[in-house]
């Protein structure tokens, strides 16, 4: 059961991605209003990165964890 809620999680995180990738894609074609997002996506984005990077050593490490967290492997 519990490999169930994982990989329900990892689908849902995938579909998350590649939804936020799509936004990113429409605004750089249609500019920073796109009627059906809602937001500016790669303002809040940048706005991320610059807090991370403005907090140095801590940021740095934030990202690594980040990354590490979505190019893990499942374990079968």
């Amino acid at each position: 059961m519990f490999d169930d809620i994982i990989r329900w999680v990892r689908k849902l995180t995938e579909a998350g991605v590649a939804l936020l990738a799509l936004a990113i894609v429409l605004q750089i074609l249609f500019g920073k209003v796109v009627p059906f997002i809602g937001g500016d996506v790669i303002g809040s984005i940048t706005s991320i990165v610059a807090a991370l990077g403005a907090q140095g050593l801590v940021g740095l490490a934030a990202v690594a964890v980040i990354y590490t967290i979505f190019t893990r492997q499942p374990s079968h």
